[in-house]
Formats: C-alpha cells, structure tokens, sequence
C-alpha cells in the first residue's frame, strides 16, 4: 500500500489583496502575490521542507466557505496570530485549545473571505 502526503492547499479568496493584508498581519509574513495561468495566488512562505504549503487563491472557479476542508497553519504559539485576527478583520471561533499533551494546541478563525482555517503549535 502506497502513502499518500498532503503537499499542498489552496484557500479561496473573494478579495485576494484584503485576504493577502489579512494573512500578512496575523501571520506576521510577506507574502509573494502572482498570476499563474490565469489564477491571482498569493503564496504562504515556506522552504518546502516542512509540511505542506499552499497559497491562497482567487479565480471564478473558487469560492470561499466556511464549510468543508480544515487547514492547519503551524505557527510558534497559536495564540499570537489569533490575537491579531480580529483587528485584521476576522473572527475567532475557537480560542487556543488544548488537543493532548503530545500533541499541542490549536485555535480556529474565520478569515475576512469567509472561509474557516485552523492554527496549531507545540506549545
């Protein structure tokens, strides 16, 4: 039986320039805005060597949605970001939240598209 990794994400967007400020200010990050094929991405940073990266993504085919697919974002501490999520235009529905001593903390917000994303760290 063959593994399967996930490798990549792709959040959609209504507004790609409000959800790239968005991003940028709770995540503290530059993020590198593009046009591939017709599709405006904005990439998440990473080296590619760590989990799955993604971007986030604006195109008709794509609409936001607070249903569906969960991604997580791992970050230092998952209350940081989530204390900027409100003034960058969000809403937190989850605070940071204990999962189990082995496994960390996480926390969910809704992101100024509407769509639902999670956050998780070690500590």
């Amino acid at each position: 039986m063959s593994s399967v990794v996930a490798n990549w994400f792709e959040i959609p967007t209504a507004d790609i320039n409000r959800a790239k400020t968005f991003y940028e200010s709770i995540l503290q990050c530059q993020m590198q805005l593009v046009n591939i094929g017709g599709f405006d991405m904005c990439f998440f940073p990473g080296d590619g060597t760590q989990g799955a990266t993604g971007a986030l993504i604006n195109h008709e085919e794509y609409t936001p949605s607070h249903a569906g697919t969960l991604v997580y974002l791992m970050t230092q501490d998952v209350a940081e970001p989530l204390s900027r999520v409100v003034d960058a235009g969000g809403k937190v529905l989850r605070e940071k939240t204990l999962i189990a001593p082995e496994h960390g903390y996480m926390g969910v917000f809704e992101d100024t598209e509407g769509n639902r994303v999670a956050l998780h760290s070690n500590q």
